[in-house]
């Protein structure tokens, strides 16, 4: 069998990470224990939350120590199951090691139904992205019709799912974004009412009274720092706001004290809640099969940027604090043949 190609976290980034964050080492393929499968990487999702992993430091996701496998979503092929519960050839997805192969429980893995979408998307509007989307939007922030419901971070995985299914609920969109091609994205095939694009917008607030003249009532946050500080000064009396990523922030060694918005809540009353998508996981398969009914009759528009290689999987990491990416960004490992 091939060698296994793997990814360690070589150094704590200091500041931004850097090809230097990340060693790539070959090694025998693993056997699986047993009650475990081995399964080979087809698609590798990387995301936001991994920087802060990155951090000698508690957070909502374990740190990883110098050294450690880096881990992430991850669509594949079992390859051998030690009594598993999978069959050979079956596609799964779990949380595995950044890899060519790599070895899970059976109880850590779920099968993917290659009839539903393509398998990618058990990654991105499928997947986690798109069940944080599912759960934020309707049970977190609960727009209604006639709200005007605003989303930063609005062309990634969970921005513009998030604004499509407020849309449903017949409020008013308004998506963030970084570029006019993203805007282009969220305006002609996402059916947002308004795109801002904040690399050429110089004042935010003075942008949010333009698309949003009666303020706002529901805010998704996916992006802190500025922005957010702009739409919390338009926040109507009873705004819901979720807080779902900072991603401005991430790779701050100190947060920046900026001006300080808390006092506009009391005006406004509004509601501020954070939310992890694991609050949800009874849920989980409620969601999958509404987004992926969505996605069958062409209601939910979605994209992927795609990366192909293993070997650049840091640079797609590194590609979501330039905004690169245009809805979930994905690592293709291996190829997959129906």
């Amino acid at each position: 069998m091939a060698t296994n190609r793997k990814y360690l976290l070589s150094q704590r980034p200091d500041g931004t990470p850097n090809r230097e964050t990340f060693e790539l080492v070959e090694e025998d393929v693993p056997e699986p224990e047993p009650g475990e499968a081995l399964v080979r990487t087809l698609y590798l999702s990387v995301d936001p939350y991994m920087r802060g992993r990155m951090r000698d430091a508690e957070s909502y996701a374990e740190p990883w120590d110098i050294g450690d496998p880096l881990q992430g979503a991850v669509v594949g092929e079992v390859v051998t199951s030690n009594g598993a519960g999978f069959e050979e050839s079956q596609l799964v997805a779990g949380n595995l090691e950044w890899a060519d192969y790599a070895t899970a429980p059976g109880s850590a893995l779920q099968p993917v139904n290659p009839d539903f979408a393509p398998i990618s998307t058990a990654l991105g509007v499928l997947g986690m992205p798109g069940r944080t989307a599912y759960f934020g939007t309707r049970d977190v922030a609960e727009p209604k019709a006639g709200d005007t419901f605003v989303v930063s971070g609005a062309a990634g995985a969970v921005g513009s799912v998030a604004g499509q299914i407020a849309n449903r609920s017949g409020a008013r969109v308004i998506g963030f974004a970084g570029s006019d091609e993203k805007i282009e994205f969220l305006e002609d095939e996402c059916g947002f009412d308004v795109g801002i694009n904040y690399k050429t917008t110089d004042d935010y607030g003075a942008a949010l009274d333009d698309a949003a003249p009666g303020g706002v009532d529901v805010y998704f946050d996916n992006v802190g720092g500025e922005i957010t500080d702009a739409v919390f000064s338009k926040l109507n009396v009873d705004a819901r706001v979720a807080v779902c990523g900072q991603i401005a922030l991430y790779n701050e060694e100190s947060v920046p004290t900026g001006p300080r918005k808390l006092g506009t809540l009391i005006q406004s009353r509004a509601r501020v809640q954070g939310f992890l998508v694991s609050d949800f996981a009874p849920r989980f398969e409620q969601a999958t099969r509404q987004l992926a009914e969505w996605v069958s009759s062409g209601e939910l528009a979605y994209r992927e940027t795609v990366t192909d290689g293993l070997e650049n999987a840091p640079d797609a990491f590194l590609g979501l604090f330039e905004g690169e990416n245009i809805g979930k960004q994905l690592v293709k490992v291996g190829e997959y043949e129906t």
